[in-house]
């Protein structure tokens, strides 16, 4: 007797009276052959969640196992791609289909018939382990694809081919397995369970910050390769902004952008942004390192659950061949409400805000996923997890916020004040933190500055007394503080107006080496002191501020070019002349 359709509550589908199928299982649901998967159970009841649209869906339909988890497709031809949530090709689908997407309609997620330039890494005789590099092929113009032994496999090699061009499904190699008389296929291709973490030898410290080319993040807030860090902020506070702009710029070899459950129109920016831009260190198109998920608030709510998973699974895979990977998630909270409206059709005790009780657990699993690790191979690699996260109302003490807090060590708290007054990026430096600062001390000392965490520590110290005088200026007036207090404002204001906010459509300003950001402290530090002997000999702030060097220092992030640099070295100089006029 064949396995049907019991009844249908949303993406949520039961089997009553079956034990054919397991936990996790991948499925196909109707006559459509939607994709589902098992996750509960029970003595007389399986439910399956639907990673498509149930609609037409009918009781008495059968259900087909296919035996195997719900797996990733990894190989060449993954990156320049664009999927959705459950990995298949959004692009051949539109080629096939049109601008929606049919129910049930399997397309492979990597192109079968393409054929890859293959050099090979192995010969008959060898021995090989489990995630060893046995092939390398150009993936793309910045990226080259090294084909990984799967991590179950270990033996010696009793053939392989010589160097040429072949598809994803040709085998490549036969591996003669240990202490067995099975032969195992190697291939270009290989599946793996996206909720399960891949192997790794070991986990090494963090130790090397991800360069952005954002002075609020790199100077106040830096994060690190394989660390974690959340951006959470109302609507318009720029969260997606933020976003692009890290992965347009940050430092790492390939970028996973994941668009969980945000707006249709945001996901055609970003396909169009970063397929016009070209990466600023190879002259070629951005996206030839970049994979992009697609998954729009108006596709199914299960398939956003999974998307996540997803481009996890992806980032680890290319971390594994040695590469630093750096994945955008944006949203997590459209993550954790595709949860919360599974669980309500499982019928699940909710808890705060309706909430799943185990949403704190989901999400640290995501986050655990970052590291900066010791691969099988032999390499180092890394992934970086950015997770946005859209609190309503802006309100940073509802669970998703809280939760995620908990387990990332990077908080970059958007201000939806600072956006409105033009401010950005707009991280409110008083909210924000990072505690990967000591981490990276040794590092900023040997490659930036031996003093580059001193001038970070001055410049946090003015902010903190800024927002103290704030509270005593919004009640009596700035007239009424002492001229020492009035300096500490004006050179607040210049931290705020000429570092922390950036020009993202400024060629200058949308991303700042780090040597041109220490310099830029270097500049802003030597006014504070230059100026506090004029203010010792009661030459009132205003008088100061008349010449124009505030001015003239907030505006060196345009006038210094990211190509001459050493222009900053005058600025010193500039000051002690413009001030000696009013000695």
């Amino acid at each position: 007797m064949s396995d049907t359709i019991y009844s249908i509550n949303g993406p949520v589908v039961s089997v009553a009276h079956t034990s054919s199928f397991s936990m996790r299982e991948m499925v196909y649901v109707g006559r459509k052959k939607l994709l589902g998967e098992v996750i509960r159970i029970e003595e007389d009841r399986t439910t399956i969640q639907v990673y498509e649209s149930t609609t037409g869906l009918r009781p008495g339909e059968k259900v087909i196992g296919t035996g195997s988890l719900l797996c990733a497709s990894l190989g060449p031809g993954i990156l320049t791609s664009i999927y959705d949530g459950i990995e298949r090709p959004l692009e051949e689908i539109a080629k096939e289909q049109g601008s929606f997407i049919s129910e049930g309609k399997t397309i492979p997620s990597l192109n079968l018939t393409k054929k890859w330039d293959v050099t090979m890494k192995i010969k008959a005789g060898d021995r090989v382990t489990g995630g060893m590099i046995f092939a390398t092929c150009p993936e793309t113009s910045l990226i080259e694809h090294r084909a990984l032994v799967p991590v179950d496999v270990n033996g010696t090699v009793k053939s392989a081919v010589n160097d040429g061009s072949y598809t994803v499904t040709d085998t490549l190699a036969v591996i003669q397995l240990d202490n067995s008389n099975e032969t195992k296929e190697l291939k270009l291709m290989q599946l793996w369970p996206i909720r399960n973490p891949r192997p790794i030898i070991k986990r090494e410290e963090i130790s090397i910050p991800l360069i952005t080319g954002q002075r609020v993040l790199d100077t106040m807030f830096p994060i690190a390769k394989g660390g974690s860090a959340a951006v959470p902020g109302g609507f318009g506070a720029g969260k997606t902004m933020l976003q692009h702009q890290i992965a347009k710029w940050c430092d790492a070899d390939i970028i996973v952008y994941v668009g969980c459950g945000e707006r249709g129109n945001e996901m055609t920016q970003v396909l169009e942004e970063f397929t016009d831009l070209i990466d600023p260190k190879s002259k070629r198109p951005l996206l030839d390192r970049t994979c992009l998920i697609a998954n729009t608030s108006n596709m199914p709510v299960a398939a956003r659950e999974a998307s996540i998973y997803t481009g996890v699974t992806i980032a680890e895979y290319y971390r594994d061949m040695g590469y630093h990977v750096a994945v955008m998630a944006d949203s997590t909270s459209r993550w954790a409400e595709a949860l919360r409206e599974i669980s309500g059709r499982l019928e699940e005790m909710p808890a705060e805000e309706g909430f799943p009780a185990y949403l704190p657990s989901r999400i640290a699993q995501f986050y655990e996923r970052a590291g900066y690790v010791d691969t099988l191979c032999g390499k180092e690699g890394s992934v970086t997890l950015i997770g946005a996260v859209s609190p309503q109302g802006g309100d940073f003490s509802e669970p998703v916020t809280q939760n995620t807090k908990r387990f990332v060590r990077c908080f970059w708290a958007l201000d939806k004040s600072l956006a409105y007054a033009r401010h950005y990026p707009a991280v409110n430096w008083t909210q924000s933190y990072s505690e990967y600062t000591d981490d990276l001390s040794r590092w900023y000392g040997n490659h930036v500055a031996k003093d580059f965490l001193d001038l970070r520590s001055e410049m946090e110290e003015i902010l903190h007394e800024e927002s103290q005088l704030n509270e005593v200026v919004k009640l009596i007036g700035s007239d009424v503080l002492p001229e020492d207090q009035k300096l500490t404002l004006e050179i607040a204001r210049t931290i705020r107006v000429g570092y922390l906010q950036q020009n993202s459509f400024h060629p200058e300003d949308t991303y700042v080496p780090l040597e041109k950001q220490y310099k830029m402290l270097k500049v802003i530090s030597y006014l504070n002191r230059a100026c506090k002997p004029l203010i010792a000999k009661h030459i009132p702030v205003s008088l100061i501020s008349n010449t124009g060097i505030f001015d003239t220092v907030i505006k060196m992030k345009y006038d210094v070019p990211n190509n001459n640099i050493a222009m900053l070295d005058a600025y010193p100089s500039r000051i002690d002349s413009t001030l000696a006029g009013i000695r």
